[in-house]
């Protein structure tokens, strides 16, 4: 989702932003002593508390005082800060594409996150792009880890940790900005209220957060139809009477309404037991994508000489409301030889959205645009709910053995429906073309359903042996299964009404079954040496999985060759896609000099990827669904500096080589178009060394911060910032038609005032109102400038308006205040 980010903005623990920058930093801080330097950060993700510099793994942490401080509050923010880690902003509609160190084979586009990073509230998983409120810190585990966190961490895992329920003090905090958008005709907004309070001293609290966030939008669709299947989507462009009476313009229709709420209940009744209820609640109003057709659109196309830089050409307005719920217990009991650890959540997810889907009947081909005033839309409704349950023993003993030994229980229920609506076409099909059947009045041409239940089951343990004082030696392994129930079906009612004579209201579901299962065993091994207090040196070799399935479409007939007619289904190859796992190589140095004012951190790796999953689509209806390739890899390094120069200047900076490619020929990888060989089918086939799409080979990041005490006792921070990146590829290899996004850069300038209770900070993102391109939907072969056009013949393209780019917030100025107080 968008969020103004501040992400070089500083107060006195400006140096927090190493522990971002790199998996293996801390951050720093003015410290209570006579010299600034970089304080230690404690973190969890190994499931036992340790610093980030101590710690032999590659993880990153971003502090609540950074993501308050830096104004980071969502996580395509706090990527920025993560060598490796690329998220990819494409606005609040869809969840934005999380990569980590390239794995990632997905096209660019809506729905292109592949699931590679888990992502944890606390202990408990949940996928969600939450908004940062009353967060204690972020951690990022950059790497497979598959040994204690399972399934989906094919790259790697980030944990939202929330600030605990404090048991001795009350206190709150208030915090407001107002922010304005180039290209925007309205302030956004934002405004948050957290309260902790004691109920029983030291045993009994309570803790509660509530944020509201409005992003008012800087993206026109200045080309919404008035009246569906009446008004005409492409009128007489030249004549402004005749474009106003069929269209009307939505201005800034890519913003968001965000509502974020958390309470958490504590009870600590004596010195062995500590547990949490927590109630999360988001409930998310966003308009439309952030896509622009600004130079996207054929020739043809009369309105390509119309757009403008900031203007969406769809034919429908595009909102999607979201809502995440989740329910949470977590206990800790203190057995003396051992933690044990009790995490227990139930999670719930509903989305409701509605989008243009005029473009894909054309493109199939079965003569829609015929009808001068067609049009169409689909409805689209997700329902998820999760439970998850994991115990733990950690132990705690003195000794140079120490071990973690746990088990894990998942189970996901969720169902979709899909209906397209073409508004007219049947009194169309009837009345001008002559078909002799029934008239479709509720407009419904494609609905389809889809259940699914998957369950996973794990044990899990590591072992550490401290060797010497300096050397210590990890072995970690997960044993798993899974089971996956899936049961789909489709109907297309305004075909089988209109041409077929079934009666007007009626909808048949023929509902097919698929099941998948496996099972296997992850293993882990980590050890590190210190050579010195101030350097260390590690070796991990880990690995992770991703969970394989059934694709939610229904089964072909035995006779699909034979059929003609308008059809949606899966062939038999098309049904399931199998488990993908990831195997990692990694070399790390940690190093602190100058009585810790620099720090420098390496990390170089190697990464097997075997039969990653990606995105494809059904031979019959273009419907996607998921496919196995047979291998991939990923190489690179990942380099971070941080320095304090004198008592007011801290310098940053960041930097991420990553080479991501397939190992092996993909056939069809993008559909079957021809025979294998062929120069066509070719072109559609990933090749072995194609590079993977969605991240950057290059990526740095460079920041300078300078305080100064002001009016006696305030303290005042200036920073400036850049982050920048090499060229994008979009689609695998540049196949189907993919094209490199150049790279770009992007400054960021803000100042703050501070006392002990309050702050003001002005800041400017984009300070140089960049404007490039993050990320694509289709390809340039909608609007006749494919490869292969020739051959294909794609239909409409002087009408088509699916292709398009994600485009970088322009300019955002705003003004933040806080307020903090105790009692």
């Amino acid at each position: 989702m968008f969020k103004k980010s501040t992400p070089f903005h500083f107060s006195a623990v400006a140096g927090a932003v190493l522990a971002a920058c790199t998996g293996q930093s801390a951050y720093a801080q003015t410290t209570a002593v006579d010299e600034k330097q970089i304080e230690k950060v404690e973190v969890t993700a190994t499931r036992r508390s340790g610093t980030l510099q101590e710690v032999p793994i590659n993880i990153s942490a971003l502090t609540s005082d950074v993501l308050q401080q830096q104004n980071i509050e969502d996580l395509d923010a706090v990527a920025r800060w993560v060598p490796g880690l690329t998220v990819t902003d494409q606005g609040g509609r869809n969840d934005s594409p999380i990569i980590v160190r390239g794995l990632n084979t997905n096209s660019s586009g809506p729905g292109s996150n592949g699931g590679t990073v888990a992502t944890y509230f606390g202990d408990i998983p949940l996928f969600l792009n939450m908004r940062l409120v009353d967060v204690d810190r972020v951690e990022v585990l950059i790497g497979p880890q598959g040994t204690l966190y399972g399934a989906g961490t094919l790259g790697g895992a980030i944990r939202y940790i929330p600030k605990s329920v404090d048991l001795e003090f009350m206190s709150g905090e208030v915090t407001g900005d107002v922010f304005s958008i180039n290209e925007s005709d309205s302030l956004g907004g934002e405004g948050s209220v957290v309260f902790n309070a004691p109920i029983i001293d030291g045993e009994l609290g309570v803790r509660a957060s509530l944020n509201y966030f409005n992003n008012p939008g800087f993206l026109d669709y200045n080309y919404v139809v008035r009246q569906t299947g009446v008004s005409l989507p492409d009128p007489d462009w030249s004549n402004e009477e005749d474009v106003n009476n069929n269209l009307r313009r939505v201005e800034d229709n890519n913003g968001e309404d965000t509502l974020t709420g958390r309470i958490a209940v504590r009870w600590a009744p004596n010195d062995w037991f500590d547990s949490t209820l927590t109630y999360f609640y988001q409930k998310q109003e966003v308009e439309g994508r952030s896509i622009t057709h600004f130079g996207s659109l054929a020739e043809e196309n009369p309105l390509s000489d119309i757009i403008g830089k900031y203007e969406s050409a769809y034919r429908y307005e595009e909102p999607r409301d979201k809502k995440d719920e989740l329910l949470s217990l977590e206990m800790k009991a203190d057995l003396g030889f051992a933690e044990l650890v009790s995490a227990t959540g139930v999670s719930s997810f509903e989305a409701d959205g509605q989008r243009d889907q005029t473009d894909l009947l054309i493109r199939l081909d079965y003569s829609y645009e015929e009808f001068p005033a067609f049009s169409a839309y689909t409805e689209e409704l997700t329902d998820r709910e999760i439970f998850t349950q994991e115990l733990r023993l950690v132990s705690q003993n003195d000794g140079p053995l120490s071990w973690i030994i746990g088990g894990f229980y998942y189970d996901l229920d969720s169902e979709g429906s899909s209906k397209e609506f073409t508004p007219n076409f049947d009194i169309y099909a009837i009345d001008v073309w002559g078909v002799d059947g029934n008239y479709r009045p509720d407009a419904l041409e494609y609905f389809s359903v889809d259940e699914s239940e998957v369950t996973e089951k794990a044990l899990f343990g590591e072992l550490t042996y401290d060797i010497t004082d300096k050397w210590d030696v990890t072995l970690g392994l997960r044993a798993y299964e899974y089971d996956v129930y899936s049961r789909s079906a489709v109907d297309l009612p305004l075909y089988f009404t209109v041409f077929e004579g079934r009666a007007s209201d009626s909808i048949v579901l023929d509902y097919g079954e698929t099941q998948a299962d496996d099972s296997g065993t992850l293993f882990k091994f980590n050890t590190s040496y210190q050579f010195t207090d101030s350097t260390m040196a590690y070796l991990t070799v880990s690995e992770g999985f991703r969970i394989g399935g059934a694709n939610s479409v229904a089964a072909c007939p035995d006779n699909i060759d034979e059929l003609n007619n308008q059809i949606v289904c899966a062939l038999d190859n098309e049904q399931l896609f199998e488990a993908d796992t990831t195997q990692n190589y990694e070399l790390g140095v940690k190093t602190s000099f100058f009585r810790n004012k620099l720090q420098l951190n390496t990390a170089l790796f190697y990464v097997d990827w075997q039969d990653p999953q990606v995105a494809g689509a059904t031979v019959n209806g273009q419907q996607p669904i998921t496919v196995n390739a047979e291998g991939a890899e990923s190489k690179g390094a990942e380099f971070s500096m941080r320095a304090i120069i004198g008592d007011n200047i801290t310098t940053y900076a960041t930097y991420a080589y990553t080479k991501a490619e397939l190992t092996a020929d993909a056939p069809f990888l993008f559909g079957v178009f021809d025979e294998q060989g062929t120069a066509l089918q070719d072109f559609y086939d990933g090749k072995e060394g194609d590079r993977l799409p969605g991240t950057a080979e290059h990526q740095l990041s460079f920041g300078i911060t300078y305080s100064q005490e002001v009016f006696g006792d305030k303290m005042l921070d200036v920073n400036y910032g850049i982050t920048a990146q090499s060229d994008v590829f979009t689609t695998v290899g540049l196949r189907q038609d993919g094209e490199a996004l150049p790279g770009y850069a992007v400054s960021n300038l803000n100042a703050t005032i501070s006392d002990e209770d309050w702050s003001v900070t002005l800041y400017i993102d984009n300070l140089f109102d960049k404007y490039a391109f993050t990320s694509t939907r289709r390809n340039v072969g909608d609007i006749g400038l494919g490869q292969f056009n020739d051959e294909l013949q794609p239909n409409g393209i002087e009408l088509q308006r699916n292709y398009g780019h994600y485009v970088l917030t322009p300019r955002t100025i705003g003004l933040m205040f806080k307020y903090q107080f105790g009692m």
